[in-house]
């Protein structure tokens, strides 16, 4: 899990993965069109993504396609993200169910 977090760290990593979520299969080229990063670059930044297993690639005749794997963000959503909000949900329904009551026991 450390190797995801490190690739989500950086925010051109990020953009990187947003690209891919809007259109999968971009080439490196594709990638880094409409920006000043150089393909070694973006290859070390693709490299780290693939290493977190965040991107996964398929080779298509010579071009070889980028495609985003949501798998490791979701593990991240149910370990760390779903149990802080379970818990702060919980606390919204005891409080609204402890207002409920009270207001409800006033009226008698």
């Amino acid at each position: 899990m450390d190797l995801i977090f490190k690739a989500l760290a950086d925010a051109t990593r990020r953009e990187m993965l947003d690209k891919l979520l809007d259109q999968p299969g971009l080439t490196l080229g594709d990638l880094i069109a409409g920006t000043e990063m150089r393909r070694q670059s973006a290859s070390k930044h693709v490299q780290i993504l693939e290493a977190a297993g965040l991107v996964v690639t398929e080779w298509q005749g010579r071009e070889k396609k980028h495609f985003l794997n949501p798998v490791p963000i979701q593990e991240i959503n149910r370990r760390w993200v779903d149990k802080y909000s379970r818990t702060r949900a919980d606390a919204i329904l005891n409080l609204k169910q402890a207002l409920e009551a009270g207001s409800t026991g006033k009226r008698k």
